[in-house]
């Protein structure tokens, strides 16, 4: 087997070991973006998959301008992993799905003194604060299925015997509105560094990571409540944004879309509701410079969302939809998003993260095993 780290250009590296489907779009997609003025490198990890103009599980270092398009409209999606104290022992599925209800709605007036202590400015969006909201975002709760590194594992203060809540999500209606607005305002130019354009946006920017991180913190908090546990949270990383970067001598700017960093420590890489999840340990050295200090996100899409239904409403029903190979369970009554969210619909994430430990940049800690996923209580998500 060849090294994972392929260079498709002297601009453009992919990371993906050779059973890891990468589709043609998204390589053409991550081609094209490596032509924008002030671009240096490109960096598609295995979970590369295409979006809408620029490709999904990338990063992008430019100089000179920074591109928000590339960051996209969830500004400060990301992974959030919580240590409860929810017993493994004779778990009952029924109670804890019957406990959990409906999280789609907003947050009853008891919780503004928590806002207002993450201090988030939400304005117009604080209604979805402590919401998931639709595509690809879920919160889990997972067990402890596999330990590589007992000692690492410990550290993180993580055990067999208590559930863990991941959950991923970012900053709704609001990254959208920020995106909408730069478009609208600079179409798909980019913004020049230092300029009052890119300062307005840095700032919109970065009020979003800290929106996003608090509704991940808040989401963590409601299940919780709802489900009579206490937990703490573990790590909590985003990997949809942008910021000042100094890669190969240049100063320059690094973007993430779909792309967890590698320099922030511990990550968690999720797989798709039907799949495990794994906690790495990312490594330094000359790989991880080559990719962007930058590791998948996730499994990836490997089919379009509008051909998900027509592909398995002859092999499942919706309702079977709702239970797993791994014995899970699945809470989605948007009947839309059941068929798209499948797991048929991504990457295995053995390949995902095969490849990445091919390439020598991460190391396993623990593999997570789903207990109950939680995508949406309503037809539509808010």
């Amino acid at each position: 087997m060849g090294n994972p780290i392929q260079n498709l250009s002297a601009s453009v590296v992919l990371v993906a070991a050779d059973d890891c489907w990468i589709e043609g779009n998204a390589i053409q997609q991550l081609q094209t973006t490596a032509a924008l003025p002030g671009m240096r490198r490109v960096a598609g990890m295995p979970d590369l998959h295409a979006g809408r103009g620029y490709p999904v599980g990338a990063a992008f270092f430019s100089v000179g301008r920074f591109y928000p398009a590339l960051v996209g409209n969830d500004i400060g999606c990301g992974m959030s992993l919580w240590r409860t104290d929810i017993a493994t022992a004779k778990l009952n599925l029924d109670k804890l799905e019957q406990r959990l209800g409906s999280i789609d709605g907003p947050l009853e007036p008891q919780w503004q003194a928590q806002v207002d202590a993450l201090g988030v400015d939400a304005d117009a969006h604080a209604r979805s604060l402590g919401t998931i909201g639709g595509g690809n975002h879920f919160a889990e709760l997972q067990q402890l299925d596999e330990v590589y590194d007992g000692e690492a594992v410990a550290a993180l203060k993580l055990e067999r015997r208590q559930l863990l809540l991941l959950v991923h999500s970012g900053s709704r209606g609001l990254g959208e509105a920020i995106l909408r607005e730069q478009v609208e305002r600079h179409g798909h130019g980019g913004l020049e560094h230092g300029s009052e354009e890119a300062r307005h946006y840095l700032a919109r920017h970065d009020g979003a990571l800290r929106y996003a991180e608090a509704n991940r913190t808040l989401i963590a908090r409601r299940l919780l409540e709802r489900l009579r546990a206490q937990g703490e949270m573990a790590l909590d990383l985003h990997h949809n944004l942008v910021g000042p970067a100094r890669i190969g001598g240049e100063d320059g700017w690094l973007h993430r879309k779909g792309a967890t960093p590698s320099d922030r420590g511990t990550v968690v890489i999720p797989g798709s509701r039907g799949d495990y999840s794994y906690l790495a340990e990312p490594l330094a050295g000359d790989a991880a410079a080559e990719a962007l200090h930058s590791l998948a996100h996730g499994a990836g899409r490997k089919w379009q969302r509008g051909d998900c239904k027509a592909r398995l409403s002859r092999r499942y029903r919706p309702e079977q939809l709702q239970r797993t190979a791994l014995g899970s369970r699945v809470i989605c009554d948007d009947r839309a998003l059941i068929w798209e969210e499948a797991p048929e619909a991504y990457k295995p994430v053995d390949s995902v993260v095969g490849a990445l430990r091919e390439a020598g940049l991460l190391r396993l800690l623990a593999r997570l095993k789903p207990v109950l996923t939680y995508k949406t209580r309503a037809g539509c998500c808010p």
